[in-house]
């Protein structure tokens, strides 16, 4: 995920703002994994393979 995004990407749940929290980037700078919360929400949305996960809460649980 490309740090830019942070941007325009809001919570999927109430459109708040999200903190970007980095595990791990590669050379170019990019998130590979991590995660972005929303405080309003106090929801965490993960990061894989440099993919934000932004599905509601009971749709990620219900995919995984």
């Amino acid at each position: 995920m490309k740090k830019e995004l942070m941007d325009i990407l809001a919570c999927p749940m109430c459109k708040g703002d999200l903190e970007l929290s980095i595990d791990e980037e590669d050379e170019k700078g990019e998130v590979l994994t991590g995660s972005l919360y929303c405080k309003k929400c106090d929801e965490r949305y993960p990061i894989e393979d440099g993919i934000p996960n932004l599905l509601p809460p009971e749709l990620r649980q219900s995919a995984e």
